[in-house]
């Protein structure tokens, strides 16, 4: 179980690296939606394009930092007999709702998507509106988030039967700290003030 345990710590620490990135993509997509709504109004000029990679890097916003967010526990629970259930009741429900649902789910969508990816991909296909973007990126979306969201349901599974055989503390415990959106604006922060700091020096 140890091995298994320093896997989940790998996994842990692979999807917790890439949540903290994602994020930046929410702020891009953001930023380009608002200088397209001012280059259309300003200069009645637009382009399918500026439409388009704000679809994709919400796609990837979304799936990429699906496993972050079950690794945070922030995902969605309809929470009705759940919270009254003994810890390791509670326990024994995730264990077989990562087994006989999120990583059989998670497989099922990598194996169709897959070859949807590898198919556009091969043909170089290409959006159908006018300056519209190549469409392969957005479509690799869907078997990398869900693979990453497999790897994390992996994870929870092992951390799971750790706490039953008494190996570690309860995983489902959160640690307080910033969450993704502080640490973004903290890292905006800090880049405005290594800007203003250069432009002073200069």
């Amino acid at each position: 179980m140890q091995a298994f345990l320093k896997l989940s710590n790998a996994i842990d620490g692979l999807n917790r690296w890439i949540g903290k990135y994602v994020i930046w993509l929410i702020l891009a997509s953001t930023v380009i939606s608002a200088l397209n709504a001012v280059v259309r109004k300003t200069f009645n000029v637009s382009s399918n394009a500026f439409l388009e990679v704000q679809w994709y890097l919400f796609a990837a916003a979304f799936l990429l930092a699906s496993a972050y967010t079950l690794l945070n526990g922030e995902h969605v629970k309809i929470d009705v007999f759940y919270g009254r259930l003994s810890k390791r009741t509670q326990t024994w429900v995730d264990v077989f709702g990562f087994t006989c649902f999120l990583l059989p789910f998670c497989s099922a969508i990598i194996w169709f998507s897959l070859p949807f990816f590898l198919k556009g991909f091969n043909s170089g296909e290409m959006s159908g509106n006018a300056g519209g973007l190549i469409r392969w990126p957005v479509y690799a979306m869907m078997p990398l988030g869900f693979a990453l969201l497999w790897l994390q349901g992996l994870s929870e599974l092992i951390k799971r039967l750790a706490f039953l055989m008494g190996l570690i503390d309860d995983p489902t415990e959160k640690v307080l700290g910033k969450s993704a959106e502080e640490e973004l604006a903290a890292a905006i922060q800090k880049l405005a003030e290594e800007k203003a700091a250069q432009t002073k020096a200069a």
